[in-house]
Order: C-alpha cells, then sequence, then structure tokens
C-alpha cells in the first residue's frame, strides 16, 4: 500500500508540475506575443486594405487577468481603425486604402462613421478605391465613398432599399401550450407583441416604417453625395431593382469599372509607380493599428479625455465585450472620475438596453461622475430603451443620423408551461405559508394579483425612467411621456424632439469634450478594463479550437442561425425583474 501511495504521490506532483508549467508556457507567450504584435514594420508606398472581418464592436477591450496580475488588449475595435485612418492620412509611407471584398457585421451608423474617417483621409489628396465580387447594400455603402468602384463581371449588385422581418407567436403558443405572460408599459413597446398577437400592430408598423425610411434616407444622402447621383435617381433603381447586374451597375452610374481582380491591382500598381511585373506593399488595416499603437504607447499625457465603452445587451454582473454589466462600466466611471489626468469623460452607448435595474445602477454612477467632470454620451448605432436610459442625463448627447434611440418603454415577461403540463398530465401542486408566497409558478396560470403587483412594479420603473429623462433633458414629464411609449427614433427625429443635442460620431463628440474643458494637446484613454478568469486565458491564448465552451460545441451541430434562435429565446427565458429593451429583435436588411 505504501508502495501505491507514493506511486500515486509521484504522478500527482508530476501533473501539478506540469500544469504549472503549461502555466508559465502560457503566460511567458503572451507576454512575448504581446510585445511582438507591437513590432509592425510599415514600408515605403504601402497601400492599406480595410479588412474589417474581425471588427465587430467600437471597442475591442481590455482585458485583467487579476489572479495572474496580467493585462491585455484587444485593438481590433472600430474605435481603433478610426484612428488608424486618421493617421494615414498624414504617414508618407501609406499611399492610399484598398476596399478590397470586405465584409463586416458593422450597424449603419458604423459605417458611416467609417465613410467620414475615409472622406478625411482623401483631404490629403491620397486615393481611396474599392473591388468586391458581391457588394451587399450595407458593403456598398461604406465601399461608395471610394473614388473608384469596381466589381466582379459575374458578381453580384444588391440596392433595394431596407426591410425589416419580425416573427410572430401568437399561434405557436396556443398550438403548444407555451405561453409568455408579458405585462409592459408603452403602446409601441413591442418586445413582446410577437408573443401577444398574431400579426403587426398598427403602431409598431408605423414606427418601423418611420425609422426605416429616415435610416435609408440618410444612407441615399451619402451616395449621393459621393457619387452625384440624385436622390430621386437612387431611390427610381432600389424601387425597380435597376442595379441588380453589374452591368446595370455601372450603367447607371453606382460602380465605375467591370473588372476583374487583377485588374484591380494592376490599376493600383499603375497609381504608386509599381511595375506591372512587380508585388506591392500591402497591410491590413488592424496590423497598422498595432503599428500606430506601439508609436504612441508610451506617450502619456498630462491631459486626458476617457472614452468609456458601452455594448451590448445590459445584464447585471461584470460585463464583458459583449454585453454592458454594471460592474466594469461604474468601475471604470469611477476609475475616470478619480484620475487626475482625465478631464472629460465620453460614454460611447451602442446598446439596444435590457435590465431596468442595472440601467439605473449606471445612470446614478453617472449622476455623481457629472459632479465632478463633464460627462458626454455618444450614440453608436444603437442607444435605446435602457441604452437610452444610460444616456439621458450626460451634459450633452450626440447621435448618428442612422442611429436608433428612444424606446423609453419597459415591460416583463414571464414563461407560462400551465396548459401544456396539463397537457401532458403534469400537476402542479403547491404549499406556502402565505398567499403570495409562491407569487408566481411557470406550472400555474397567473393569478390576478400577481399580475396587479408586476403592473404596479412595470409602472413605477416606467415614471422613474420618464422622470431620470425629464430631468436629464430639461423637458416635463408629460413632454417626454408624449414621445416615449416605448416608441423608436432615429438619431435624426431624435435631435428633432429633443431627445439628443447633436448629429454627430465619436468623433465630434470627443471634439465638443476637448472643447468644454479647453484642451490643446491631450489623449484619449479608453476604458473599461473587464476582469477576467484563468478559464478564460486559458480560452484567449490556446484557441478556441482547444478549449471550446459549449455554446459554441453546438453552434457547431445546428449552425449559427438556429444557435441564434435558441439563444434569443433564453435570453427571454432568464430575464430578471423589468425590462427596457428595444422593441424587437431588429435585423434591418
Amino acid at each position: 500500500m505504501r508502495f501505491l501511495r507514493n506511486v500515486l504521490a509521484t504522478i500527482v506532483g508530476l501533473f501539478v508540475f506540469s500544469f504549472l508549467a503549461f502555466f508559465m508556457l502560457i503566460s511567458i507567450g503572451a507576454a512575448l506575443g504581446s510585445s511582438s504584435e507591437a513590432k509592425v514594420t510599415v514600408k515605403e508606398k504601402t497601400v492599406l486594405e480595410l479588412d474589417l472581418s474581425k471588427v465587430k464592436y467600437d471597442y475591442g477591450g481590455k482585458y485583467n487577468f487579476k489572479d495572474l496580475n496580467f493585462v491585455d488588449e484587444d485593438n481590433s475595435g472600430l474605435a481603433n481603425v478610426l484612428n488608424a485612418i486618421a493617421v494615414a492620412k498624414s504617414d508618407d509611407k501609406i499611399q492610399g486604402i484598398s476596399i478590397l471584398n470586405n465584409t463586416s457585421t458593422l450597424g449603419v451608423s458604423q459605417r458611416g462613421e467609417l465613410r467620414q474617417a475615409l472622406k478625411d483621409f482623401k483631404e490629403s489628396g491620397k486615393f481611396v478605391l474599392s473591388y468586391a465580387n458581391m457588394y451587399s447594400q450595407s458593403e456598398y455603402y461604406l465601399s461608395s465613398v471610394a473614388d473608384t468602384i469596381y466589381v466582379n463581371p459575374v458578381g453580384e449588385f444588391d440596392f433595394r432599399g431596407l426591410a425589416t422581418e419580425i416573427l410572430y407567436m401568437k399561434d405557436l403558443q396556443e398550438k403548444t401550450g407555451v405561453k409568455m405572460e408579458v405585462i409592459r408599459h408603452g403602446k409601441y413597446k413591442s418586445a413582446v407583441e410577437p408573443f401577444l398577437e398574431n400579426k403587426m400592430s398598427e403602431a409598431n408598423h408605423e414606427q418601423i416604417s418611420v425609422f426605416l425610411n429616415s435610416i435609408w434616407a440618410s444612407v441615399v444622402k451619402d451616395i449621393a453625395e459621393s457619387r452625384s447621383i440624385s436622390v430621386d435617381k437612387l431611390n427610381e433603381l432600389a424601387e425597380n431593382l435597376g442595379a441588380r447586374t453589374p452591368e446595370l451597375a455601372l450603367k447607371n452610374g453606382l460602380v465605375d469599372k467591370v473588372a476583374y481582380e487583377d485588374e484591380y491591382h494592376a490599376a493600383i500598381k499603375k497609381a504608386i509607380g509599381v511595375a506591372a511585373d512587380k508585388d506591392y506593399n500591402t497591410l491590413k488595416i488592424l496590423d497598422y493599428v498595432k503599428s500606430v499603437k506601439s508609436v504612441t504607447a508610451l506617450k502619456v499625457k498630462d491631459d486626458q479625455i476617457a472614452v468609456i465603452y458601452a455594448q451590448g445587451q445590459i445584464m447585471s454582473g461584470e460585463g464583458n465585450v459583449n454585453y454592458i454589466g454594471e460592474g466594469s462600466i461604474n468601475r471604470a466611471l469611477k476609475k475616470a472620475r478619480k484620475n487626475d489626468k482625465v478631464k472629460a469623460i465620453v460614454l460611447r452607448v451602442d446598446s439596444p438596453g435590457g435590465s431596468a435595474l442595472t440601467s439605473d445602477l449606471i445612470w446614478r454612477e453617472i449622476e455623481l461622475t457629472k459632479k465632478e467632470k463633464p460627462v458626454i454620451v455618444s450614440m453608436g448605432s444603437v442607444a435605446a430603451s435602457g441604452g437610452y436610459y444610460i444616456s439621458c442625463n450626460a451634459d450633452r448627447i450626440f447621435a448618428d443620423e442612422t442611429t436608433i434611440t428612444g424606446s423609453i418603454g419597459v415591460f416583463g415577461m414571464l414563461p407560462n408551461f400551465s396548459e401544456v403540463a396539463s397537457k401532458y398530465g403534469v400537476n402542479a401542486q403547491q404549499v406556502r405559508t402565505h398567499k403570495n408566497a409562491i407569487m408566481y409558478s411557470p406550472f400555474k396560470p397567473i393569478e390576478e394579483s400577481t399580475k396587479g403587483y408586476i403592473t404596479e412594479s412595470i409602472e413605477k420603473v416606467y415614471d422613474t425612467f420618464v422622470s431620470r429623462v425629464a430631468a436629464g433633458r430639461n423637458m416635463t414629464v408629460e413632454q417626454v411621456d408624449s414621445i416615449a411609449q416605448g416608441r423608436v427614433w432615429t438619431g435624426t427625429d431624435a435631435l428633432q424632439n429633443g431627445l439628443v443635442d447633436e448629429i454627430g460620431g465619436l468623433k465630434e463628440a470627443i471634439d465638443y469634450a476637448v472643447s468644454k474643458v479647453e484642451l490643446e494637446d491631450y489623449q484619449v484613454v479608453n476604458y473599461p478594463e473587464y476582469e477576467l478568469t484563468f478559464d478564460d486565458l486559458l480560452r484567449k491564448y490556446l484557441g478556441a479550437s482547444m478549449v471550446k465552451t459549449q455554446d459554441e460545441l453546438i453552434k457547431e451541430k445546428i449552425g449559427e442561425d438556429n444557435f441564434e434562435l435558441i439563444e434569443r429565446l433564453n435570453y427571454f427565458n432568464s430575464m430578471k425583474g423589468v425590462q427596457a429593451m428595444l422593441p424587437y429583435e431588429l435585423t434591418i436588411y
């Protein structure tokens, strides 16, 4: 037995040693990897490739593996790209920018800010060229700013206007016996409408039609300016699919050349003076971001503007690059206001909303921060419901024309399985000391008294929400209520009804913050810093192929679209407390 114990102890010791050695290698490799990433050489006559396939958010994130005393930063955010384009404008080694078969998941407002950055870049006299085998509407909107637009002769071209589709599930609930108990405030608060009706309400149809047309008007205005085509002509082309082929797109002025990719590269070589039989120097935009970062990393200035990124749905907890939690956001607000170098704060909001409680916790932290330093909000593609809640008390609010905002309304939703349970012989029996001890069971029809208590809570949160907006926007409660009721507005309309102060992107918001505190030489610093675990470190540096989550394995089996549908249902089932959420899962086609 002693021999076996010794053998077992040896095995355990070897295992622990191997684990620690493995851990050390990861830490060392991560450190070396971080330092090596910064060493990017920019050669003479370089063309930047605007590859946005890995750019998903405004902010890539800064990660603090607190148990390991290790901080890492992901520089793949849109803000990094915009900054890199601004630097490239005066970089003598950069000849131009190539948008080559680009694909990304960025929103309309984010693409609008990119277009503006590219327009500014072109003022240097450098070129922006675009080539694609297939142009989707969103990719064409970005590429329309280019000096010359190429499309593959047998490629595709999509230009047809905007649309969205919402699935209504009332009949499905009645057939299956699975029901969602819904209490809401706001006639436009249609996040829950698909569970209550089998068709779209007039109020919902009205607001969707209004903001889709508003977004489209902004898009075609930009395209018309870049392509010297009238808005009426563009609308005619969209209505009749008048640019559905490369030849029609060329004929109607949406593109400049129908050609193959090798001809596109030949044109770039000629433009920068490289022989036809030689390769020209290219550098992907995220690699250029690393180069820019390495030059500026050590330049810590005495005056700073803090940009705090709040992106994703609002939920309780720490938060990360995918969702907003009070942990990381409130910690960032406190850190920024206590930092003497930080003179003003810009809160960049890109969120459809979520937990009303979490929204109020962040609202309160902004109130405390405003007493010490200016807080300016920059709205991204979406800053609605809870996203507007955490914006409404800022000193000034900027939104893009195509920003989706407003949606001042709240709801509560509870899954109910009583009918399906009864159908399959499940009978829930309850024992309680007081009549409201259980309050709600998904296996019993909701009681009127319970519905009354929940309605009371919904009304209280709505009243609080409206009062927060009224105080922040210097409006009466009645004025806010008239434009609230869960209704969604674009940035253009929100400017007219007083929900925002100016039309502009992140750059304009930062410029305003700088002027407000009268700075000349300053530095932009990004927040928040997310606190992560050892498991996160393993996944980050071993890669998803070696350390996969359960969700990733399921996604591989059933496909991404089916997984997103399941995730949406899971999200509604997991909602805790009253929600201040965008009226629906919105996908604009």
